[in-house]
């Protein structure tokens, strides 16, 4: 039995409609080696998304892989529950390093969803063990935290989120800061949309424990990118109200804006920052949750007061995945890989500059490496079938509905940019047509 197949009667895709995935000619990877992927029959394929959003300098990082087998070598795994090990101290120091300097503490978590419910029970608890009841977190439309029922309660994407919405926690959502109005600019949409907050949080005063956003980039949300000027003004009506400012940095942070953290391009800085992706270079799974000091103190206490973080996992901080962080890191501090993506994230921008005009594209949203192609549609899902047209030749890509979405790794090449903008040039006239 071939490997389609064998997976077709056995496993269970995520983000996948299998009543029409076998007919989409399922694409089998087989190896990866720098900024290609390959499939079982030998094809080369560009990974223009970084497969999901991750990989930093390439695949199979010499530099990465040596430090996670020297790793295993000395301590595969240990719980982090009660012990610690130098792998987990040094991220942890690494990590706060080229944070906002605000952030002294670091949680760790195994991926994206994880850590952001981790910090939403932090600015909870936070919050009661200081003697304050606030139930309510603010939100924004076409936002996406994870998938887990705490991050999902934050989420804004209607098509991921709106079947559990009798499952989920109580909270306000805001417009999209993003989705702008005809003729509005992204400065009189940030002013908009935080009116609208500041009035909400005005009717509901001291109950909004925390106020939860994207920095810059809704990335799931269809790459929906938004003034610098929102964030300014999330921070500002969080020190007025007592709420904690959370940002997720999931898809943004680890410099795929152009800066290690998007928060940077607005001055601001957090309470609670929450990490991910890209942190390993795009190699095991592992994430965090950065903290001000005043949110940990509120945990601090004798053991009668119970004011523990109930909260863990079994691989928190496994050394392994601590030590293939520190390696990447490392190599973006001696490659200069952040100040790169922001050069890469222009060569993209001019690249793509002649789709702007085109007819078949309603509009092109950039920050830094992080790119989405609006398609107008052209018949069912317009922008997988672009995403077809690329990987025939090719390239690999993904659509967000017909939000085409590039994203590629930090590490490529001004050729393999230029390659990407080309082919995915030609994809979408091919389509929109």
């Amino acid at each position: 039995m071939d490997l389609v197949a064998r997976d077709l009667a056995a496993v269970w895709h995520p983000f996948t409609q299998h009543a029409l995935w076998p007919a989409d000619d399922p694409l089998v990877i087989d190896r990866a080696a720098g900024v290609h992927l390959y499939d079982a029959d030998g094809k080369r394929y560009l990974d223009g998304v970084s497969s999901l959003w991750v990989t930093v300098h390439g695949h199979g990082t010499p530099e990465i892989n040596a430090a996670i087998g020297a790793q295993l070598e000395r301590l595969d795994h240990s719980t982090f529950l009660g012990l610690t090990h130098e792998p987990g101290i040094a991220l942890a120091e690494e990590l706060l390093r080229v944070a906002p300097e605000e952030l002294s503490k670091v949680f760790f978590a195994g991926d994206g969803s994880s850590a952001a419910e981790a910090a939403i029970k932090m600015a909870y608890q936070a919050a009661a063990q200081r003697g304050e009841q606030r139930p309510l977190y603010v939100h924004c439309a076409e936002g996406y935290h994870g998938d887990t029922l705490g991050a999902v309660s934050l989420g804004g994407v209607e098509l991921f989120h709106a079947t559990y919405r009798p499952l989920l926690i109580e909270t306000r959502m805001v417009s999209s800061p993003g989705v702008l109005e005809p003729g509005q600019t992204r400065a009189e949409r940030a002013a908009a949309v935080l009116d609208e907050m500041r009035a909400l949080v005005a009717h509901e005063g001291s109950r909004v424990c925390a106020v939860v956003v994207e920095p810059l980039v809704q990335a799931a949300g269809g790459m929906l990118t938004h003034d610098p000027a929102f964030l300014r003004g999330v921070r500002e009506l969080c020190d007025s109200s007592g709420a904690a400012m959370v940002v997720d940095e999931v898809a943004t942070g680890i410099g795929a804006t152009g800066r290690w953290f998007a928060v940077e391009h607005a001055g601001v800085s957090p309470d609670l920052m929450v990490v991910g992706k890209r942190v390993t270079g795009g190699v095991l799974p592992l994430s965090a949750v950065l903290a001000r000091d005043w949110v940990y103190d509120a945990f601090l206490g004798d053991a009668p007061s119970n004011r523990t973080f109930f909260h863990g996992h079994t691989y928190t901080a496994n050394p392994v995945c601590c030590a293939a962080s520190l390696a990447n890191l490392a190599l973006m501090h001696e490659r200069g890989t952040v100040a790169r993506a922001a050069q890469i994230g222009e060569r993209l921008g001019a690249a793509l500059r002649p789709l702007e005009g085109y007819d078949g594209v309603a509009e092109i949203r950039r920050m830094g490496t992080m790119t989405g192609i609006e398609v107008r549609p052209v018949g069912a899902r317009t922008g997988f079938q672009v995403c077809r047209a690329a990987r025939r030749r090719g390239v690999i890509i993904r659509p967000l509905g017909d939000v085409v979405v590039l994203m590629p790794p930090l590490g490529m090449t001004d050729a393999e940019v230029d390659e990407l903008a080309s082919v995915v040039d030609e994809s979408v006239r091919e389509v929109v047509a």
